[in-house]
């Protein structure tokens, strides 16, 4: 199987996807539109090779699907994780169209590994796996229906960075830090605000979530974490001679 060589550092994860038969299907999309790489979070079994039949083709897919028990593994190693969402929530801000999130992501490509993260059937991505990514897209839709199948919301993405890796792409001068120098990076900052005062050390989640948010708007690069991670060292020597 070829995918296309701009498109290979997309990948696409599912997390706690409940049917095999819809991880099938979800293949099927991604060789329809040039992807090619699958990460698959907590997969259920599938007795009946159910994601097989449904793929119709694109079993290859499947056959080299990364399997790991975490979100997080599943990171390991990205540079922008943009993770989708029906629901706006009242902290999420930077939301995008699919089509605003391919014309940004697709010049970053040829430098950066790029996951695009969908939740289960059911429930979608929890609060806490959105905080994992720096972008959020929704997908428009009627408001007197606006679920989607999960098959036919990563077609609609995969659609739109197909279309957009056809234009002339400039090349990249941005190589943004690795998600683990990131979460590196978000651990610290909340330690050195519990030791500020700034934070409720007992449910820090909102703010930092809203942290999140803010940095993952600027999209980092490495320089940018050791000069941020450098400021918060300096904050913690100030208060460490200040006690």
């Amino acid at each position: 199987m070829q995918s296309d060589p701009l498109l290979d550092n997309i990948s696409i994860v599912l997390v706690d996807t409940r049917t095999p038969a819809n991880i099938g299907a979800v293949a099927r999309c991604m060789m329809n539109m040039g992807l090619g790489r699958l990460i698959l979070v907590d997969p259920p079994k599938d007795g009946n090779n159910d994601a097989v039949r449904l793929a119709a083709g694109a079993d290859e897919i499947l056959k080299r699907a990364t399997i790991v028990p975490t979100l997080g593994e599943a990171l390991a190693g990205q540079h922008l994780v943009i993770g989708t969402s029906r629901h706006a929530g009242r902290l999420r801000k930077n939301i995008h169209t699919p089509r605003e999130m391919a014309g940004q992501v697709v010049p970053l490509l040829a430098g950066n590994s790029v996951a695009v993260v969908f939740g289960s059937e059911v429930t979608g991505l929890d609060n806490h796996q959105l905080a994992l990514c720096q972008e959020i897209l929704s997908i428009p839709a009627s408001p007197e229906f606006p679920s989607l199948n999960l098959s036919h919301a990563v077609m609609v993405v995969a659609y739109e960075l197909f279309i957009a890796s056809r234009t002339n792409v400039p090349a990249p001068k941005r190589e943004l830090a690795p998600v683990g120098d990131l979460e590196n990076f978000y651990l610290h900052l909340q330690e050195t605000l519990q030791a500020l005062g700034f934070l409720d050390t007992g449910h820090p989640e909102r703010m930092m979530f809203t942290f999140r948010q803010l940095f993952g708007r600027a999209r980092l690069e490495s320089r940018d974490i050791s000069i941020l991670r450098g400021v918060l060292s300096s904050i913690e020597r100030m208060l460490r001679k200040g006690t």
